[in-house]
């Protein structure tokens, strides 16, 4: 009888953060709707969700951003998260036309475990995240005391080197 278990050698699954935003369309809708779809990944549990944050785009003119963070526990290859992540993109009507542009829906790996990860399609921690307080203050919200494989500092660090200026949390 072939097996339907993802996770066939019965591996510990690996804590993920991911970061999601998106200022098009309802963001509030789209961005519960991610959450929701997050969670039903093969061989993924949602295990925390941040509240959501407006704050202003960074790149050209455009919409305020809601953004949100979520932590996910993942049998998924780091690559395999990311083609996932993508999918769900384009599943929300995400085209890619311009770098730091409005969209639908943004979706990011943040961390995957304590591991740092450097492939041509796959960079983990996420290669800006310590410039965003967009994705740092959601971030502490969900996981105070991850720790940044890269600098060795907590998310709560990270975030209070930045400050949370301009990121507003949502009622």
């Amino acid at each position: 009888m072939e097996s339907t278990n993802p996770n066939p050698q019965n591996l510990a699954a690996i804590p993920c953060a991911i970061a999601l935003g998106s200022n098009l369309g309802d963001s509030p809708q789209i961005l519960g709707a991610a959450l929701q779809r997050l969670g039903s990944l093969e061989g993924t549990t949602l295990t925390a969700q941040s509240s959501f944050y407006k704050t202003a785009p960074v790149g050209p003119p455009q919409p305020d951003y809601l953004n949100a963070c979520a932590l996910i526990e993942t049998h998924l290859s780091p690559q395999a998260l990311m083609a996932q992540l993508l999918a769900i993109e384009a599943e929300f009507g995400r085209i890619r036309q311009e770098r730091w542009g409005p969209r639908i829906l943004d979706l990011d790996i943040l961390f995957y475990g304590d591991r740092a990860i450097h492939l041509p399609d796959v960079h983990i921690p996420h290669p800006r995240l310590r410039e965003r307080a967009f994705v740092l203050v959601p971030l502490v919200e969900i996981a105070p005391d991850w720790i940044d494989p890269v600098t060795g500092q907590t998310v709560t660090d990270l975030r209070n080197a930045l400050g949370s200026q301009g990121v507003e949390r949502m009622p």
